[in-house]
């Protein structure tokens, strides 16, 4: 679960500073070995102390390995670059959405009891995986150790961040008896079918099979009642809708602030005073997200998001994303019905 930002004019900048230091000269100048790094030594200890013996954790981050390409690719993340219609294309492939469905169909009773417990509507955890790892089949290609070591020491901005999310995947590999060298996920160490950083494979990952294993990695049931406890804990609206379209004026209005991912405060009645309208019946005093989307034609499109489309930027902090796991999800499940009709 990458959780992009829009500041890569920021990220640029300080990459350059930072890959510029005389430290970085030489990858095999790095060193993780606790014996060699004393803020590697550091973790060991802290670690140790919560019951991860400091034997293996000496012996894992021996193995862990600097790579620039992760600090590259952080810098050039899709949602800090594309506009809409290029993300939209992306993911909205007659591919994805037929893989979709069939997905859908293979995992219908465990998408059904995950809606049961959780309120999350099948085709959106189905968007969800989806969107993340194409249903399983691109989980990532860098090793987690080495992405997470690298972004803890050598990130310009968020060290810190990526220190904790490092310490937790170290946990959570010991707890399920995983060498941490063998596992692969984004550059940003998120990790499995749903791409769950540490924090929250510790936070949400549920055992939705009762085989006593949280195993996001190679288990799509569990993967499956995972996404669903973290919209559910994130305040998904059980049966609330996620956006609605909207016709508006040619400008923007000055009066509306357009595609933030953050808690709506909003009501739906303001964008109706600044000639924002949809044909849906919202009741005034509905939260609401107003969005514009870019097409390649140069014309702009309105939407209202509700709560739950909120919920989805928790997962992913960009509005093309959330915008992009609804429309994949609208589509998968209208292939669905019709290969079912």
């Amino acid at each position: 679960m990458n959780r992009a930002r829009s500041k890569a004019g920021g990220y640029a900048i300080a990459m350059l500073v930072a890959c510029s230091a005389p430290a970085l000269a030489a990858e095999e100048e790095i060193s993780f070995d606790p014996q060699r790094n004393t803020q590697t030594q550091q973790l060991v200890d802290e670690l140790a102390q919560q019951g991860v013996p400091s034997e293996w954790l000496e012996q894992a981050l021996m193995q862990a390995n600097y790579r620039q390409e992760v600090l590259d690719a952080m810098a050039g993340a899709a949602e800090r670059r594309l506009r809409w219609f290029e993300y939209r294309d992306i993911f909205l492939t007659e591919q994805r959405i037929g893989e979709g469905a069939a997905f859908m169909q293979e995992h219908a009773d465990t998408l059904a009891r995950a809606q049961s417990v959780y309120g999350v509507p099948p085709e959106v955890i189905t968007a969800i995986i989806g969107v993340e790892t194409y249903y399983g089949r691109h989980k990532g290609r860098h090793k987690v150790l080495d992405s997470l070591a690298t972004l803890a020491f050598h990130h310009p901005a968020r060290g810190e961040f990526f220190r904790g999310e490092r310490a937790a995947f170290l946990t959570i590999a010991y707890q399920q008896e995983v060498a941490p060298s063998s596992l692969y996920g984004s550059y940003a160490g998120a990790m499995g079918y749903p791409q769950f950083i540490p924090t929250s494979y510790q936070a949400y990952a549920v055992d939705f099979d009762d085989d006593d294993k949280r195993d996001l990695w190679n288990n799509p049931v569990d993967a499956i009642g995972s996404v669903a406890n973290y919209f559910a804990e994130h305040g998904w609206q059980r049966d609330g809708a996620i956006y609605h379209q909207a016709e508006g004026p040619d400008a923007r209005p000055d009066g509306l602030t357009f595609n933030q991912t953050v808690r709506p405060t909003t009501t739906a009645a303001k964008p109706v005073e600044q000639g924002i309208v949809t044909a849906d019946s919202l009741a005034p005093d509905t939260p609401v997200v107003p969005l514009v989307l870019e097409y390649a034609d140069g014309q702009e499109s309105y939407r209202l998001g509700e709560y739950n489309f909120y919920v989805i930027t928790r997962y992913n902090h960009s509005h093309l994303y959330a915008m992009a796991v609804a429309e994949l999800a609208e589509a998968i499940k209208q292939q669905a019905e019709a290969e079912h009709d």
